[in-house]
């Protein structure tokens, strides 16, 4: 999303306080839909934000998530003279919380109705047969490589451009692997049977040429392994 396309959507949530809470703003944003909206009594608890207090304008920003008013505007005015930069700070501290958040109970089940809905991308090889992919994390801390999808089927990680943007940390490991314990049964890959003598036996991508699999170490080979069972 270009900045001058951000201000504009900041300026509209801003003109629509009450009707719009931030939260709600930031994930229904362009770019942003592969979030969950964390509810604010998770973010109000302390304990869920150990940890996170170095964040730079951690103060100013976790107001901001929790359209919270500043009590001192003179100190609020002099570290942020424009509320518009203090978004990417938000931005980054709601993804911290955002990774710890989808580990939990709630956030595993509000992650799976997404899911449910056909709300994240689909693999685009073809033997996935439109598996839909779960956003995924190779580090849980920032910044280091962009958001990747994996999926369930071919068990591999693609960069997705919808979400360049997105930092990895903010879904983490743990997530991908998680979500696959709790609602693995559930999630049925579209795959065909490799025999009709096989019919429970599913047919995994196994990148070839020339009839030669490709080394895992390859470039065009898995980069997934560590995410593989």
């Amino acid at each position: 999303m270009e900045q001058g396309d951000e201000d504009v959507v900041l300026d509209d949530a801003s003109s629509e306080s009450g009707a719009q809470s931030w939260i709600s703003w930031f994930c229904s944003s362009a770019g942003n839909e592969v979030y969950c909206q964390v509810p604010e009594d998770y973010i109000e608890d302390s304990f869920n934000l150990i940890g996170l207090s170095s964040e730079t304008l951690y103060k100013e920003s976790l107001e901001m998530i929790l359209d919270v008013e500043p009590r001192d505007e003179d100190e609020y005015n002099t570290k942020v003279p424009d509320v518009s930069l203090l978004v990417p700070f938000a931005a980054q501290l709601y993804g911290r919380i955002h990774q710890r958040y989808i580990t939990t109970q709630l956030g595993l089940h509000q992650v799976y109705e997404k899911y449910r809905q056909n709300d994240y991308e689909v693999c685009p090889r073809y033997l996935c047969y439109g598996t839909q992919m779960i956003p995924c994390g190779q580090h849980d801390l920032l910044p280091h490589t962009p958001l990747r999808m994996y999926c369930p089927s071919c068990q591999d990680l693609y960069a997705s451009s919808r979400y360049s943007a997105i930092d990895g940390s903010h879904f983490g490991t743990t997530f991908p692997h998680l979500f696959m314990l709790t609602f693995g049964d559930y999630i049925r890959p579209a795959l065909k049977p490799l025999a009709p003598r096989e019919p429970n036996v599913q047919r995994v991508y196994v990148p070839r040429l020339f009839g030669f699999r490709i080394h895992p170490r390859s470039h065009a080979g898995s980069r997934a392994f560590w995410l593989r069972s």
